[in-house]
């Protein structure tokens, strides 16, 4: 089993799940979150501005240098193979793909096991 993980812009949850109820995709959860991405910092400027730790290629502060936070849905959605993971991700990709920064991300991971709780049923049966 994986768990896809797609953090999408808000205004694109609509149409991505009609996009994955059509490729057979029934179940997900959304939740509203808050983040950014990777973050192009002039190290020059901050120098100039007394900032001057960097570790890693991050500024010591973390998310300094007056980042914000873009309001933006993350939807997980469970698969058994390989297979649909692929449809999911690239339906994913065709119906968020604008070109432009924001247009999201998109995670994979192993699940190494899941259980129902009303019955407990284990593995691919509890999905």
């Amino acid at each position: 089993m994986k768990e896809i993980i797609a953090i999408i812009r808000m205004n694109k949850v609509n149409a991505t799940k009609k996009a994955l109820a059509d490729v057979g995709v029934c179940g997900l959860h959304a939740m509203k979150v808050m983040g950014r991405g990777k973050m192009k910092v002039d190290f020059s400027v901050l120098d100039q501005m007394g900032v001057t730790e960097e570790i890693g290629g991050m500024l010591a502060d973390g998310l300094a240098a007056g980042s914000r936070l873009i309001p933006k849905r993350m939807l997980t959605i469970l698969v058994q193979d390989d297979e649909d993971v692929k449809k999911v991700v690239d339906t994913i990709i065709n119906v968020n793909r604008e070109g432009n920064k924001g247009d999201g991300k998109i995670f994979v991971a192993p699940v190494l096991d899941a259980a129902r709780v009303r019955t407990g049923e284990r593995g691919r049966e509890a999905i």
